[in-house]
């Protein structure tokens, strides 16, 4: 069994012994001192983890600070190898409840909101929720298409990106975005 980089304030309860109230006061004073890192309502972190914390880790982190939601855009580029720019400290994410930023541990996560109907091709990885190389790049071009993103072109090596597989996945996006893709990828 793979440990999480995060725990709940009812496992504080079930491995201390004690009821939940106790547990809430333990995390939160525990949190005051800066041992504990919480990363939402019920969700902690240790200091020391998230200071030798993976980039998966990371991930699984975004996925549960936002339900439903997973790893895309410049971040799933950067975890790929699509672009030269490497994104410390920030995790970028596709959700379809709202968009917005998190901060939390000295990491900022960045949530954008989609359509449901473009709210697909993505997978379960272990314990985190990544689009594909190819989804993570329509979602920023999506989004750059209509000022909603800033997206470094120059940085992308595309090449990389299956041009069968963007085609297919290019069906139900607006002209707009089927432009600049086009464009770009010479498709």
């Amino acid at each position: 069994m793979e440990l999480l980089p995060f725990f709940r304030v009812e496992d504080v309860a079930d491995l201390l012994g004690m009821k939940l109230p106790s547990a809430r006061v333990f995390c939160s004073r525990y949190s005051n001192k800066e041992l504990l890192i919480k990363l939402k309502n019920n969700y902690y972190t240790t200091k020391r983890k998230l200071e030798n914390i993976t980039i998966e880790e990371l991930f699984s982190i975004a996925n549960i600070l936002q339900v439903p939601s997973y790893i895309s855009f410049m971040t799933g580029l950067s975890y790929y190898g699509i672009t030269s720019q490497v994104q410390r400290n920030f995790i970028e994410s596709a959700s379809v409840k709202r968009s917005m930023e998190y901060e939390s541990g000295g990491i900022l996560f960045k949530y954008y909101k989609l359509n449901k109907k473009y709210y697909f091709d993505f997978k379960r990885k272990n314990n985190l929720f990544i689009a594909s190389q190819e989804k993570c790049f329509l979602d920023a071009v999506y989004l750059y298409s209509f000022g909603k993103y800033k997206l470094d072109l120059s940085s992308l090596n595309l090449e990389k990106l299956d041009e069968k597989r963007l085609i297919i996945l290019l069906k139900n996006y607006p002209l707009k975005t089927k432009k600049i893709v086009r464009k770009l990828c010479r498709i």
